[in-house]
């Protein structure tokens, strides 16, 4: 097994950094979408996302038979 040396941890540290500074680059800033309608579009369809909505779409209509609304 290699032995762990500073210079190595540095090393794979640095590039964490790194990586971990590009990939926060690309992600969208808490609070980017104050309103829901500026998300509106910004994701295609999938069929997972079409089974989730469908479920959600479900429970809300079983909570309003619930309310009576």
């Amino acid at each position: 097994m290699k032995k762990t040396t500073l210079e190595s941890l540095e090393k794979r540290v640095a590039t964490l950094e790194k990586s971990l500074a590009q990939v926060l680059q690309t992600q969208p800033q808490p609070g980017e979408w104050k309103d829901w309608r500026q998300a509106v579009g910004k994701f295609r369809p999938t069929d997972l996302s079409a089974e989730v909505d469908a479920a959600g779409r479900k429970i809300r209509q079983a909570d309003r038979r619930k309310t009576g609304s």
